[in-house]
């Protein structure tokens, strides 16, 4: 298990960095993983003003609250609770992620996925994920849910464009110790974040107990199994096929070498990045 550590990023907005941190600099496909969880304005209201990408995907999942994106390629949207949204940055976008709210819970998280060498320039593309676009199912009769983003769970399939690195992004709420069970690609790197609650993950003797605020790297086979503990919980579960490439990180970019990342930042510095 692996807990986050607070950090502060955007424009004074307090975070957990979960994936990124010194513990865990990455877990391929996934360069990145922040939590944003406060009810007091002063921790988020400020936001994430204007910003560039290349070379990798974000992803917002909107728990509580409401989020205005707007990026250089025109594109725009309120990611409110219970929604998501999936931005290709490819060559380069620049883009604004603002609280449209000045009191109450902001609860969401931000993943970063990469993009293989092939794809790092390829075009932007967005996806604006509503709660009515996600695929939902019921999980138990006292109300446990799935909602999910990406790949295929209890028969409904998430409203998400084919992507290189095949992911599987959900969300699930557990009211009761009903298991839930997902087959995933045995190659596949796949993490659970408990997000309220605890969580047995495993079966067959093999079980962990994962706590509020920890991550768990789940490993090989094809089979996840998670369980509810003592009270509710809330998990945050994703899976992709690694790329096994070289990963240079700087700041807001992402490639595959230190020349590559220099010339980000020289496009962007040219205004140029999304061209």
């Amino acid at each position: 298990m692996l807990a986050g550590m607070a950090t502060v990023d955007g424009a004074g907005v307090h975070l957990t960095r979960i994936i990124g941190q010194p513990a865990l600099r990455n877990l391929d496909p996934f360069v990145l993983l922040d939590r944003m969880h406060s009810d007091d304005p002063d921790a988020y209201v400020r936001g994430f003003p204007d910003h560039p990408h290349r070379g990798f995907e974000t992803v917002t999942v909107m728990l509580e609250g409401r989020m205005r994106h707007r990026d250089s390629r025109g594109n725009h949207g309120l990611i409110t609770g219970r929604g998501a949204q999936w931005m290709t940055a490819g060559r380069g976008i620049v883009h604004s992620e603002m609280p449209e709210q000045e009191r109450g819970m902001l609860h969401g998280f931000q993943l970063w996925v990469n993009l293989p060498a092939r794809e790092k320039m390829c075009p932007q593309y967005y996806q604006d994920l509503s709660p009515a676009q996600l695929a939902e199912a019921s999980l138990s009769s006292a109300g446990s849910r799935v909602r999910v983003i990406a790949g295929h769970a209890n028969g409904v399939a998430g409203p998400l464009r084919d992507r290189p690195t095949e992911p599987s992004l959900l969300t699930l709420d557990l009211v009761d110790d009903a298991p839930f069970e997902l087959d995933l690609p045995a190659d596949h790197t796949a993490f659970a974040y408990v997000h309220g609650g605890r969580v047995d993950i495993g079966a067959d003797g093999a079980v962990t107990t994962v706590t509020e605020g920890s991550l768990a790297v789940l490993g090989e086979g094809n089979r996840v199994r998670l369980r509810a503990t003592e009270q509710a919980a809330g998990v945050l579960l994703a899976a992709g096929r690694p790329l096994r490439e070289p990963i240079v990180q700087r700041g807001p970019f992402v490639m595959n070498t230190e020349e590559e990342i220099q010339r980000a930042y020289a496009d962007y510095r040219a205004g140029v990045l999304d061209g």
